[in-house]
């Protein structure tokens, strides 16, 4: 049996239909290790070495590949072809101990002549695309890990920060800011309506004495239509030429997203998502098909077998006029890694016309704005006449243009791709045959208020863009940072465009005031381009962390205690002040000589009479999570503490006899046993669990929430926000719960929407 392990499983049953019963098509599902959630994970003391887990959800998984890769007499691992993709066959090699025994492959499309391909050219592991993937992750858990607690402290709780997320935040705040401080000004459109024999058109005023003009006010306006009045209209200058316009080249990521969300509505993320089907393939009438090449890249590079075969497509449908003289060739950005092509078609011979049978209708749309640029991208120029005429009357010029189709080339494909035009110029589809020097007749002259309008808002496309632009983030980041700041609420959409709350402010200040570096695009442009070099193999990524860390270390140190007050108290582990610090629990004294010394001690410390049973001190009040308790001053070489509401009941244990005291804790008073820990609830008892039928209790949650728990915890850990009854839905057969009145009975399960009300018992309706 050989094996090839992908990461999605509909791109498992692509791959599997193409070769039939020679393979055995597995998937990951992505990442089946990565950094701990609930700690830093990263060693900064020892050469910032990652600490890997397996992920959680992740053991079957691995169970079964681990099951399937030690019967297998070959083993391809044949995840995404990017960084990521090249990092997620990594893990899998060392989770799976494959080294030695797998080899890697890669596919630009899910064809069978591109898989069967690539596994007749297997290659090793990319160590330079693991190292530049290890080192984007072990800086963002950095940034993150440490900036997050750090606006939780300076703001508000539950806040985060990210590498790139932050300052992509920050462009949208400042594009919100200027148009916060945009005042707009007044100026003035003055047309003239002008005829040659029967033809007439329409031109705009532009200049005066040979510079650019438009009145600032009425007043101005009305100054000019008098001077108009008595001038001669005389056409100065007409320029007729025949304009070439080049095909846009086939889509990038970036490209694709703008140009989806432009002319479908779909947000980053739906575009990204749908094309992700696209490239693994979809379910159809005829069986599951993948419709388009990989889709997340920054080139756009064509293969000359897909350029050469495109072009007799062209040949065929449209004539031999509407092949290149020379095909056509498009030249990436600079910045781009141009690892894969752009984004294409897999089969010509698929056209949009038979894919809409099989393709839901954002599937279709998303599929034909991509076919149709890629069939475009490789046709002929469309050809136009153009005509320009300036009309002088005195020191003012009016000017029109005309444009007129002469060869339709690539638009016979791709038509809509024209900007609009200018609301501040005029363009006529015909204008008369004119001559210099000839005069015209002046029809009329009128004039229009305008003002300057502020800048635009975001979209996802334009921020993609500006994204792109300024080299922040990777064609696989744009969707995923736009979710991000949605999720989080940083952003909320109007219509289409994208707007700052009131939180991103405040957390963008906070973030440029103490760390301007990483919120400078600039910085994080550079950074890119140093994952980049690492990609390339001209860095070792431990030594690109070793550099960013320390300073960021020391500016975290100083943005942490800005505002912290210096004490006369010195620190008895090395001697330096301490400062005043607020905590959770109010404040405490923290060494200013932090990180070298994390030395800490509580303030104001209240003595007791309570002798620690453990070493004889006098035990010192503090303050926890759940309110004052008791805790011995030689911490940590004595680490007693004891609650200093505990007092002893008459009440026996009903386990080993001994006394039961009364304590404090999470959900409320209990009791426990002095000798063997046992304890009792102290609870008010209402309801029945519907699991194991035992009574409910009711409990208040850290926030203050009343909800409703199985007494029979830990062993059943039914909840409830609602008090359950031993009843169930006639319905659906799920519990029923009693609703605040006390009174309705009403279904657990909010889609049913059964109730019962006491008035009507022998009735039930559903909610409206």
């Amino acid at each position: 049996m050989k094996l090839i392990i992908v990461e999605s499983p509909s791109k498992a049953k692509t791959i599997e239909k193409y070769l039939g019963g020679e393979y055995k098509v597995e998937a990951s599902g992505g990442h089946v290790r990565d950094l701990p959630e609930k700690r830093l994970g990263v060693n900064v003391a020892g050469n910032f070495e990652p600490n890997y887990v397996i992920t959680p959800n992740k053991k079957d998984t691995i169970k079964k590949l681990s099951d399937l890769s030690r019967k297998a007499e070959k083993i391809y691992l044949a995840t995404d072809p990017d960084r990521e993709g090249e990092a997620i066959s990594w893990h899998l090699q060392e989770v799976l101990d494959l080294k030695g025994r797998s080899r890697r492959i890669e596919f630009n499309e899910i064809s069978e002549r591109a898989v069967r391909n690539a596994l007749a050219h297997p290659r090793d592991i990319n160590y330079n695309l693991v190292d530049s993937q290890q080192a984007r992750r072990v800086l963002d858990r950095l940034v993150g890990y440490k900036l997050s607690p750090f606006l939780c402290k300076k703001i508000k709780e539950g806040l985060s920060a990210g590498r790139v997320q932050s300052v992509a935040l920050r462009i949208i705040v400042d594009k919100e800011r200027e148009i916060k401080a945009f005042v707009p000004k007044e100026y003035w459109n003055l047309y003239g309506e002008f005829a040659e024999g029967k033809q007439k058109f329409k031109a705009l005023l532009v200049e005066k004495k040979n510079k650019k003009y438009k009145p600032s006010d009425a007043a101005e306006a009305e100054k000019v239509l008098d001077d108009l009045k008595n001038g001669s209209n005389v056409v100065s200058e007409v320029k007729k030429t025949t304009v070439k316009t080049h095909a846009l080249p086939p889509f990038t990521t970036s490209t694709l997203q703008q140009d989806a969300s432009n002319k479908l509505g779909l947000s980053s993320p739906q575009v990204m998502s749908i094309a992700q089907y696209l490239y693994e393939g979809v379910d159809t009438p005829e069986g599951h098909r993948a419709f388009v090449t990989y889709i997340r890249t920054d080139s756009v590079r064509v293969s000359k077998e897909a350029q050469a075969e495109c072009l007799r497509f062209i040949n065929e449908k449209f004539g031999p006029e509407y092949v290149p003289e020379k095909p056509n060739v498009y030249r990436s950005k600079k910045s781009a890694q141009d690892a894969h092509e752009a984004i294409r078609p897999i089969d010509l011979s698929l056209t949009p016309a038979l894919a809409k049978k099989l393709l839901d209708k954002k599937q279709f749309g998303v599929y034909k704005l991509i076919y149709d640029r890629f069939v475009a991208s490789q046709m002929a120029d469309a050809e136009y006449d153009t005509v320009s005429v300036s009309v002088s009357n005195g020191d003012y010029v009016f000017k029109a243009s005309g444009r007129t189709p002469k060869f339709k080339g690539f638009t016979a494909v791709y038509d809509d791709y024209i900007k609009p035009a200018d609301e501040d110029e005029v363009v006529e589809s015909t204008l008369p045959a004119l001559e210099k020097g000839e005069v015209l007749t002046a029809l009329s002259f009128n004039k229009e208020q305008k003002f300057t309008k502020p800048p635009v808002r975001f979209t996802d496309a334009t921020l993609v863009k500006a994204m792109e632009d300024k080299g922040i983030g990777r064609p696989s980041t744009y969707s995923t940072i736009i979710s991000v700041l949605t999720k989080r609420k940083y952003t909320v959409k109007e219509g289409r465009y994208i707007i700052p709350t009131e939180i991103a402010f405040a957390m963008t200040d906070v973030l440029v005031k103490y760390f301007a570096d990483i919120m400078d695009v600039s910085f994080t442009a550079n950074m890119e381009d140093k994952l980049d070099d690492i990609e390339n193999g001209g860095k070792d990524w431990h030594k690109l962390i070793a550099e960013f860390y320390p300073p960021f270390a020391e500016q975290l140190v100083k943005a942490s205690t800005d505002g912290d007050e210096v004490t006369d108290v010195v620190c008895e582990k090395c001697g330096a002040p301490m400062v005043r610090k607020n905590g959770r629990y109010g404040t405490f004294l923290a060494c200013s000589n932090y990180p070298q010394c994390s030395n800490i001690k509580s303030e104001n410390v209240e003595e007791s009479d309570v002798v620690c049973e453990k070493c004889g001190a006098k035990m010192i009040y503090k303050m926890g999570k759940y309110g004052k308790f008791l805790a011995c001053p030689n911490y940590p070489k004595c680490s007693n503490i004891k609650a200093i509401n505990e007092e002893k009941t008459t009440e026996k244990c009903e386990k080993c006899g001994g006394v039961m005291v009364l304590k404090q804790g999470k959900f409320g008073k209990y009791m426990q046993c002095e000798n063997c820990k046992n304890t009792k609830s102290l609870t008010e008892k209402a309801g029945v669990c519907p699991i194991c039928h035992k009574p409910t209790q009711k409990m208040t949650s850290k926030t203050g929430k009343q909800f409703y728990g199985c007494s029979n915890y830990p062993t059943c850990k039914f909840m409830s926000w609602d008090m359950p009854l031993d009843e169930y839905c006639p319905d659906c057969g799920k519990y029923l719960v009693l609703a605040k009145d006390g009174k309705t009975k009403k279904c657990s399960d909010k889609e049913c929407g059964y109730v019962l009300k006491p008035a009507k018992a022998e009735k039930s309706t559903k909610k409206q």
